[in-house]
């Protein structure tokens, strides 16, 4: 059996790590000092907040959270988590807490479940007599949480702050000017042609508002993940010429040109210009229409970090998520999910070196968690998602206290109109099953 070096035990905090760089005790870099801040210092500031969305554009009107108690801002890391664990031993089975994979090592250790969105919104549903289902993600998966738990539950984001830039980069209103602009190009989205299949299907990524699942559910189409966007886009080519993919442009792409779908059958959708910036001809020869959203956490990874890591770690296995640029994806290894990654990691039977492409504290954790490995994140400056991160300990304790004094603050509901329609795209998602294997 091969070995590696012996390494040092890795902090899987990457707030401890922004501490050490701001201090000088590090030789790693952040892209934000800010970073190392409580997020309560930007609640009033329009913005993602520091971290890998601060250069994005928020829309106006989009939430923030009111002031912290200063009791909980002033309050040291070890006050916090006895705080949290005190007041999750009052509630009992009253409470659920689900941390997302991208969330700070000092929220995850709190959280009764760890999962993707999807996993998560699955492990809300599965505890029906919880009372509150406290989300540590951001806002559209707590929307999704509320769309699959019971009615009489509240779910609660501990920062109404933690947003998602991409889910961002499609609104409501760009999509139905979009769905209408593809009807004066296609005729009637709703007639089917001697085949039986209409112009075009909608699909929606996870990582999109309740509000534009409802708009998918509406207009027969489907919710995918990062883990069956192969198999969504299968069931919507069974039904339609074309596919309307959206928010995020990158997981679209890799995932149909990993189907055979030609480049230049997948244009892209500026909701910012006439025909998203196509031509009729280039629409009605359209396989896949890429809405132009994005990760700003993955569109950091770039080939030359991959060239780098190679240059430096001969046999690195290079795995990164399919919402990285498709040069990124090419150049890799492997991609996948997220749950992929921790699946590929956790399978190595011999000591291994990954560079991976995703959100670093999934990485660092991935590092601490499996020491027999080298794991390191393809980007050397530590840059975590803006939004995730806007979710802090200060904020867990806050609501958890709240709920044990009898109050729910930062209930996040969907309307009914919206509610339905969106659960049709969802549990579509779930119908959808990729195809049996034929030995």
């Amino acid at each position: 059996m091969s070995t590696l070096p012996l390494l040092p035990p890795v902090d899987p905090s990457v707030d401890h790590a922004l501490r050490l760089i701001v201090t000088g005790a590090s030789t790693e870099s952040t892209c934000a000092t800010d970073l190392a801040a409580g997020p309560w210092n930007f609640d009033a500031v329009p913005g993602y907040g520091p971290g890998s969305s601060m250069g994005d554009v928020i829309p106006t009107g989009a939430p923030r959270q009111g002031e912290l108690p200063v009791a909980y801002r002033e309050a040291d890391e070890d006050e916090l988590h006895a705080r949290i664990r005190a007041a999750k031993d009052a509630l009992g089975d009253r409470v659920v807490v689900l941390g997302h994979f991208y969330q700070r090592e000092e929220v995850v250790q709190h959280a009764d479940y760890v999962g993707d969105s999807f996993q998560l919104a699955t492990a809300a549903k599965e505890h029906p007599t919880a009372e509150a289902i406290v989300f540590c993600g951001v806002h559209f998966m707590a929307e999704t949480a509320d769309l699959l738990s019971g009615a009489d539950q509240a779910v609660i984001l501990p920062n109404l702050a933690a947003g998602c830039s991409m889910a961002d980069m499609a609104s409501i209103d760009q999509v139905e000017e979009c769905w209408e602009q593809l009807a004066e190009v296609y005729g009637p989205l709703d007639a089917a042609d001697d085949e039986g299949l209409v112009p075009v299907i909608p699909v929606t990524y996870m990582n999109s508002s309740a509000a534009i699942k409802g708009f998918v559910g509406r207009h027969g189409g489907i919710v995918c993940t990062s883990s069956n966007a192969r198999t969504v886009l299968d069931w919507a080519f069974a039904r339609g010429r074309r596919v309307l993919f959206f928010p995020d442009q990158h997981l679209g792409r890799n995932t149909a040109k990993a189907m055979g779908v030609p480049l230049e059958q997948m244009p892209l959708w500026n909701p910012r210009r006439p025909l998203g910036g196509s031509s009729s001809a280039e629409l009605q020869d359209a396989r896949v229409i890429l809405w132009h959203g994005f990760c700003s956490v993955h569109r950091r990874f770039t080939v030359a970090q991959i060239d780098q890591a190679r240059a430096e770690h001969p046999g690195v296995r290079v795995i990164v998520h399919p919402e990285c640029p498709m040069e990124v994806v090419d150049a890799a290894d492997e991609a996948g999910s997220t749950d992929y990654i921790r699946k590929a990691i956790a399978a190595a039977t011999e000591p291994t070196t990954f560079a991976v492409g995703t959100e670093i504290n999934l990485v660092r954790r991935l590092a601490a968690q499996y020491p027999q490995h080298e794991i390191f994140c393809l980007d050397p400056v530590v840059c975590p998602c803006s939004t995730m991160y806007r979710i802090h300990p200060g904020y867990l304790a806050w609501v958890l206290e709240e709920l044990v004094a009898g109050r729910t603050p930062n209930r996040i509901t969907v309307t009914a109109d919206v509610a339905d329609p969106a659960r049709v795209a969802l549990e579509r998602m779930l119908a959808a099953k990729p195809p049996v294997a034929v030995a």
